[in-house]
């Protein structure tokens, strides 16, 4: 099915459009947004400059318009910047926006599976994880997964590549757990050009420590810098958005490290997947180091915790 849903056409789901316009991602992308007058606008901006991509077909529409995708990505809801989650002293982050967005998933997630009731459900809205374990509750399937960490591992990426003057390319290494507060930094198994960053960092007398927290900083807080500039960090989820929906409508099987239910945590995190036209077909547990494994176990944990709370919350109602 080489149909892309994209519900919520503000900033992310924009930016998501049009990477997927310029990836010829699929042949045809429809736009839900409960604003139809900006759906329509974004999909006619783009229409006009979709002579310069590989045919592409990019309009608005309703949730009945969804039938036949293959996946259906999810960037409606509460934002950071309007939420009230750009304090880099919140321990909270990104989960202070849950239980807004909980409403918003409550009303669209029973449409977009009525309408395309074998898509592949991607969520981009934060906090994605907690997010994941309610889609799939809501669906009614587990062919739900979110983009996580992805981001965060290219940043990671980037700004080790930066530091040693290498193309981010040439630089392996994962974010893990949740695209939060608690994310896990993959460390014990960076390499640079195949080299493990430890053999590096002491060849060039670099101070590891130092080094660690400044990237992670860097990382951590690379969302909150752009919000200040721009007033939304877009366009690089917009372009993960785009490569995910990639893998799946091409059944590409690449390893990325997205989110999905792990039962043996009983919670969604993110991990390297293959992810295919299933969405997530297996995960590819990473080797940890004690404190990793220490920081995947309390992510989960409080994870855990906080989706328990909302499911306590909604049986009281």
């Amino acid at each position: 099915m080489n149909k892309l849903g994209i519900v919520g056409a503000g900033a992310v789901g924009a930016a998501a459009a049009l990477a997927s316009c310029v990836r010829s991602v699929a042949s045809d992308i429809v736009l839900v947004d409960r604003n139809h007058a900006r759906a329509k606008g974004v999909a006619t901006d783009l229409r006009y400059g979709t002579p310069l991509s590989p045919a592409v077909d990019v309009r608005a529409g309703n949730f009945a318009d969804l039938a036949g995708a293959g996946v259906v990505v999810i960037t409606a809801g509460l934002n950071e910047k309007d939420g009230g989650a750009t304090d880099r002293n919140d321990p909270l982050g990104r989960l202070r926006l849950l239980h807004a967005n909980v409403g918003v998933f409550e009303e669209i997630v029973p449409q977009i599976v009525e309408a395309a009731p074998m898509a592949v459900i991607m969520v981009v809205t934060n906090p994605p994880e907690p997010l994941v374990d309610l889609t799939c509750r809501l669906a009614g399937h587990t062919r739900v997964l979110s983009t996580s960490t992805l981001l965060d591992t290219l940043r990671f990426r980037v700004h080790i590549a930066e530091r040693f003057n290498v193309s981010p390319q040439s630089v392996e290494a994962y974010v893990i757990s949740e695209h939060g507060t608690y994310s896990v930094f993959c460390w014990s198994s960076v390499r640079v050009g195949g080299k493990p960053l430890a053999q590096l960092v002491a060849e060039r007398r670099i101070a590891f420590d130092e080094f660690r927290a400044s990237v992670e900083h860097d990382v951590r807080f690379a969302n909150i810098s752009i919000i200040e500039g721009i007033g939304a960090s877009q366009y690089g989820i917009g372009m993960v958005v785009a490569r995910v929906a990639e893998s799946i409508l091409r059944d590409e099987r690449a390893v990325l490290p997205v989110g999905s239910y792990q039962p043996n945590y009983g919670v969604t995190l993110s991990l390297p997947s293959v992810v295919g036209r299933n969405g997530v077909e297996s995960v590819i547990w990473p080797h940890l180091s004690e404190d990793e494994q220490s920081g995947m176990d309390a992510s989960a944990k409080r994870l855990k915790g906080i989706v328990a709370e909302y499911v306590a919350d909604a049986a009281a109602a």
